[in-house]
């Protein structure tokens, strides 16, 4: 699908050609995997990823296909988040409960795209929206500061191992 077409841009416009654009990689900083609803996240410095579990050991695992098999989040919204509740640390990933943090990408740049972290292959699928309990885990006013700074959701196209330090770019 040319870039853009699922946001209703013309695929023939200097929109689209913008969109589709070159993109500078990123570096994944931090894996967590929820083992569980609402247990703990674990964090871990590599991760092996399927196409039938998604993250394995996430709670996702054994949803083949499905459009939430991975979460991720930019870093430098970490920051956001912290400054729109008035703190001066970023926020915690572990409260955010996103797999994936990287930086030094956009991932709204993502969007209907392929990319890859390290070797591994995923799909954007759509934005990772706040849930209610952003505001019992980050406090009132929680889920507003995440409000469009939530990350994307992916699937899993080809699966492998990935471990912090590796890049994120754009598959070609």
């Amino acid at each position: 699908m040319a870039a853009g077409a699922k946001r209703g841009v013309n695929p023939d416009s200097p929109l689209a050609r913008l969109i589709a654009g070159p993109m500078r990689p990123g570096r994944l900083t931090w894996i967590g995997l929820r083992p569980a609803r609402r247990a703990a996240l674990v964090a871990v410095d590599r991760a092996e990823v399927t196409l039938e579990a998604g993250l394995v050991g996430d709670r996702y695992a054994g949803r083949p296909g499905g459009p939430r098999q991975v979460t991720l989040i930019q870093a430098e919204d970490l920051a956001a988040i912290a400054a729109f509740l008035g703190r001066a640390e970023p926020a915690s990933p572990f409260d955010l409960r996103r797999n994936l943090v990287v930086e030094g990408i956009n991932l709204l740049g993502l969007a209907d795209k392929r990319f890859r972290v390290g070797g591994v292959l995923l799909e954007a699928t759509g934005g990772c929206h706040p849930c209610s309990r952003m505001n019992e885990i980050l406090g009132e006013g929680g889920y507003n500061a995440v409000r469009g700074r939530g990350g994307l959701t992916a699937r899993v196209i080809e699966g492998g191992e990935i471990a912090v330090g590796d890049a994120v770019r754009v598959a070609s």
